[in-house]
């Protein structure tokens, strides 16, 4: 039509994992390093006028420098949210402007937590969804008994709608579900592809600070367990939270792997039932719970998730196998740990472990990575090989090296009183860590090697 400006488009390829742009195809991106994560998008080269119709962005600027001391702040600022183990990851609370990028598998329960969240909170909260109608997410709300007078619902995707209505409502907190269904205007390409949740994010995170509301963003991850959409999202947020665990299991997991208001790593353990997500007050009884008793393969040993010591117990079956190359086979542990474990045991203690398969499994859907569960894993291998049985009371912590010699590890007072505080007789430690360990109820053993470890127990 005669009068309207002519709007040029142009082709680019966005790399998904870091969200760069380049002019052309390539089989890997020259920004991050990653292979076939380059894909087609249109771009226009003429902006929309349809954001920032407020001009919310530059009203709340602060356009001049300012002495630090002049900045008010006040660490009782934290908003609670009425869900002690959120509250545990976030550090304390939601801090006011900050966003929190929420991701985990389909089904997980994300939505439900968000909708448990909004409803425990006593001030307004923008709850936008994208994904469901306001009939489903009623639904959900009943059975979750969240009908509160103070949730606020918006099924909309365009941001520009969004930031109206935050402007207009000034809620306390806004929940975005998700981020891959929000888009902007000004951009052809489809929601959810990398140009969008990149604008989109960006925008979000800066709607939040000048406005000052807490903002909550869900969001998918793909098939190998990362946040989809471009990494550079997680840098623009605060705060990163990965919902763990499986759907056909009761626990849920709730891990920080990044907070700009508290220490990272930190977790938090849900059950998840009819009513809703649940926090698990005491999870190292409830992980132990159904342990087996009188059953080779079983050890129990503690770890430190963040700042809170947790009691897991590592089975292991050795079965003989007729194959050529025998299996090993991990769930909830690093693979090649395992693997390095099951090789000391054979080269320094002479286990006949190559014709063995090993599988090793962290009982209760939880994974771990850190490596003062190495003894714990040792033992319970040689358990089953040996066809020997661990004393239910007793509790295994250390790291090992390749010399089968045991390491001390950090924080070894936190794991005695959690190993004291659930009724375990005994604790096997690290020699190391010996000066460390003031007075305890419970006997506390040194070991210097796997051997030492292994001798009065399951020695044949």
């Amino acid at each position: 039509m005669p009068g309207l400006p002519k709007v040029k488009s142009e082709t680019v390829f966005v790399c998904g994992s870091c969200g760069q742009d380049f002019p052309k195809w390539a089989g890997q991106c020259g920004s991050c390093g990653e292979w076939n994560t380059l894909s087609e998008e249109q771009i226009r080269s003429t902006k929309s006028e349809t954001l920032n119709k407020s001009k919310t962005l530059n009203s709340n600027v602060q356009n001049k420098p300012i002495n630090i001391k002049d900045i008010k702040f006040d660490a009782e600022d934290r908003i609670k949210t009425g869900l002690d183990e959120l509250d545990r990851v976030l550090g304390g609370g939601i801090v006011p402007g900050s966003v929190v990028l929420v991701g985990g598998d389909p089904g997980i329960g994300k939505s439900t937590l968000m909708l448990q969240l909004a409803n425990l909170i006593k001030a307004p909260v923008l709850y936008v969804s994208g994904e469901e109608s306001a009939k489903q997410v009623r639904m959900r709300a009943e059975r979750l008994k969240a009908l509160s007078p103070n949730i606020k619902f918006f099924p909309e995707t365009n941001i520009a709608a969004i930031e109206e209505a935050m402007v207009d409502l000034k809620p306390t907190i806004t929940i975005i579900d998700s981020i891959q269904t929000i888009y902007r205007e000004d951009l052809t390409s489809a929601a959810g592809s990398v140009s969008q949740v990149r604008e989109s994010g960006a925008y979000l995170v800066q709607l939040a600070k000048s406005l000052h509301i807490a903002t909550f963003v869900v969001g998918h991850v793909t098939k190998e367990g990362n946040l989809a959409g471009p990494r550079i999202l997680e840098h623009m947020v605060d705060t990163v939270l990965y919902f763990e665990g499986e759907r056909h299991r009761q626990f849920r997991i709730l891990r920080g792997v990044k907070n700009r208001f508290g220490s990272v790593h930190e977790v938090g353990i849900f059950e998840m039932k009819k009513e809703g997500l649940v926090p698990v007050l005491n999870p190292s009884e409830v992980f132990l719970s159904e342990r087996p008793v009188g059953q080779p393969g079983s050890v129990v040993t503690a770890v430190i998730e963040g700042s809170r010591p947790l009691l897991l117990e590592i089975q292991a079956l050795v079965s003989f196998t007729k194959m050529a190359v025998p299996r090993r086979t991990t769930v909830g542990l690093d693979y090649n740990r395992v693997s390095m474990v099951a090789a000391i045991l054979e080269n320094r203690l002479n286990m006949k472990l190559s014709s063995e398969d090993i599988y090793v499994n962290v009982a209760g859907g939880v994974s771990i990575d850190e490596p003062a569960a190495d003894l714990a894993v040792a033992v319970a291998i040689a358990s089953s090989y040996k066809k020997k049985i661990v004393p239910p009371d007793t509790l295994f912590v250390g790291e090992v090296g390749l010399t089968s010699e045991v390491r001390a590890v950090s924080q070894i007072e936190a794991r005695v009183q959690e190993a004291e505080k659930l009724g375990f007789k005994k604790i096997i430690i690290p020699k190391g860590n010996a000066v460390q360990v003031k007075s305890s109820n419970i006997r506390i053993d040194t070991v210097s090697n796997i051997k030492d470890a292994l001798y009065a127990i399951i020695s044949a």
